[in-house]
């Protein structure tokens, strides 16, 4: 396992309470009574092969999945757990209905001491090094097990976990048909737990063009299809700042040729705006979804049976509805 300085230590503590409130979540699975048939759940891989990053690999198959079904990685955010994140998130529910594996990396303590992937760091962040290349290994190890369709492997992730989707989407473009940036921060805002602040409040802002270079920085030379992005964020967040999904918008829109004004704008439940941004052949690249009046989190709906309503999971609408729909799970 890798080890974190002291003093480096201690800042993420103080970044990992800044993002969550101070507020740790358990979620220990209860034990089935006797006798009840063993039904699909979220299980430890625990030998997926090279990883650089000393990640934890959590894996959801739902019953009876059939090969070439896609795959969909999930990540969680700091003093959360892979658990906490797939049960908070209802990712059992439409990986189970739509028909599509779940891979849930786990931040360990031994990496960072309140469990926040380290987004921040080019060591875990660039292609072929640290947490980012634990994660693509464990995506090759789910597709070659399961024979899942290559061509249809999506990210996701909460506040660090959604700087880690930024940095996977920048340094992995060919292994991602699509992402969503949940609470997250744009490519490339930080290099160090000093500079993490800044970028999550007040926030950092950058030319499209500046935001766009560092993305295609991550993989410099790669020519081939990019993934579509979607970005999420709450207008009352305070721990990332809202600034933050507009430079996200700014980033994606720039390097998918996208307009930076909305082509199209929708109004969804809980006074949430969904602004589309098209490409020049007029497909949707970018969507950016603004939820009015919600504080940091992932948004679910428990009463539409999506999620459980929480610390940072906001009862407002079911956003893993939408983002799987933007991805052609539905």
């Amino acid at each position: 396992m890798r080890a974190v300085p002291r003093t480096t230590a201690l800042l993420l503590a103080a970044l990992a309470l800044a993002a969550t409130g101070g507020t740790t979540v358990s979620a220990a699975p209860a034990p089935a009574p006797k006798g009840t048939p063993k039904a699909a759940a979220l299980e430890r891989v625990p030998d997926f092969g090279a990883n650089p990053g000393a990640l934890s690999m959590y894996r959801y198959v739902p019953d009876g999945l059939s090969e070439n079904r896609p795959v969909v990685v999930v990540l969680h955010g700091c003093t959360q757990n892979a658990a906490t994140y797939f049960d908070g998130a209802g990712w059992k529910k439409f990986a189970d209905e739509r028909g599509f594996a779940v891979v849930a990396p786990q931040q360990e303590t031994a990496n960072n001491m309140n469990k926040c992937f380290n987004w921040f760091q080019s060591g875990d962040t660039a292609r072929g090094r640290g947490e980012a290349a634990s994660v693509q290994r464990m995506v090759e190890h789910t597709t070659q097990a399961l024979k899942s369709d290559t061509s249809r492997v999506y990210v996701t992730g909460l506040s660090a976990g959604g700087g880690m989707t930024s940095a996977l989407l920048a340094s992995y473009p060919d292994t991602y048909a699509g992402g969503a940036v949940v609470a997250g921060i744009p490519h490339g805002c930080a290099t160090s737990v000093v500079t993490a602040f800044t970028c999550m409040n007040p926030g950092v802002g950058k030319t499209p063009g500046a935001w766009g270079d560092l993305v295609r920085k991550a993989h410099p030379g790669y020519e081939g299809r990019r993934p579509t992005v979607s970005v999420w964020h709450g207008t009352a967040d305070t721990t990332v700042v809202p600034a933050n999904a507009t430079e996200s918008v700014d980033q994606w829109t720039d390097v998918l040729g996208a307009d930076q004004k909305p082509d199209a704008t929708h109004d969804l439940p809980a006074g949430t705006t969904q602004s589309d941004h098209r490409d020049a052949n007029g497909t949707t690249v970018v969507r950016d979804y603004r939820v009015q009046g919600m504080p940091h989190g992932t948004p679910v709906a428990p009463s539409e049976g999506c999620g459980k309503a929480g610390a940072h999971f906001p009862d407002t609408l079911c956003s893993t509805a939408y983002i799987t729909r933007d991805w052609g799970l539905a």
